[in-house]
């Protein structure tokens, strides 16, 4: 029988426990716990890390796991690479669950960058009103350039700024294309920095930098090992051998 490990943290993560759950397929769920109130989940769920290799193959012998399913964020890379390694060692089959890249349109204006000291040096000299979509754990570094205001958004609250030195926005995606264009109108917005994390659900912020005629500093996913990578839900489901709801509906 199978008993999967769903490394998770992403939309298509949630979507794929649905799918697990609909279909009866045992799973378990996994949250970094980065994240103060995570997305409720259908199936069981645990927070926090493993402990490193050896932590996360006891777990894999302890719940018996047959599968396992890293659909963590493109730039959660040491879970990743820790899954790999895991897997390998267990004998384990391994499928990333992961989200396209991002790619430039007609009128954008992105500059790609291989990490966050890149970006930091991307910002111009100049004072510039800043669009910093990086997660609250990476601010620190940027607020030494003092000339530039910052906008934030996060997920959780507790993160404030020195007065004067920008603004925190507390909400959860997805976010609208109205939604950003009315936000970054709202402060002014010059710049934006952010992650080459993929997807629809905050995807707005770049087209709006399109509209808007911002900048935008692209921070380039990180390179990780080979392993077996499937874009759709459905095609995870198929890699376990599970028929989707709706392709079982039309006798797919």
């Amino acid at each position: 029988m199978r008993r999967v490990l769903l490394l998770g943290g992403t939309t298509e993560a949630s979507q794929l426990a649905q799918a697990l759950a609909t279909a009866g397929v045992p799973a378990v769920f996994s949250y970094a716990g980065r994240t103060h109130a995570p997305v409720a989940q259908p199936l069981p769920t645990r927070v926090g890390g493993f402990g490193g290799v050896a932590g996360l193959c006891d777990c894999l012998q302890a719940e018996a796991v047959t599968h396992v399913i890293d659909a963590t964020h493109p730039f959660a890379a040491q879970m990743s690479r820790h899954a790999v390694q895991a897997c390998a060692e267990m004998a384990l089959p391994l499928l990333a669950l992961e989200r396209p890249a991002w790619q430039a349109q007609a009128g954008d204006k992105w500059q790609h960058t291989a990490d966050m000291a890149g970006a930091l040096a991307a910002l111009p000299e100049r004072a510039a009103r800043v669009f910093l979509a990086i997660g609250r754990q990476h601010v620190a570094p940027f607020l030494d350039e003092t000339q530039h205001w910052y906008l934030l958004r996060l997920v959780d609250p507790g993160l404030t700024l020195p007065e004067g030195r920008g603004a925190v926005v507390i909400d959860r995606g997805p976010f609208t294309l109205d939604h950003d264009l009315a936000l970054m109108k709202r402060h002014r917005i010059t710049h934006v920095v952010a992650k080459n994390a993929g997807g629809q659900g905050s995807r707005a912020k770049l087209d709006a930098a399109r509209q808007l005629g911002c900048t935008v500093i692209l921070i380039d996913r990180p390179q990780l090992p080979e392993r077996p990578t499937v874009s759709t839900v459905e095609d995870a489901l198929r890699w376990l051998g599970v028929q989707a709801a709706h392709e079982a509906e039309r006798g797919v």
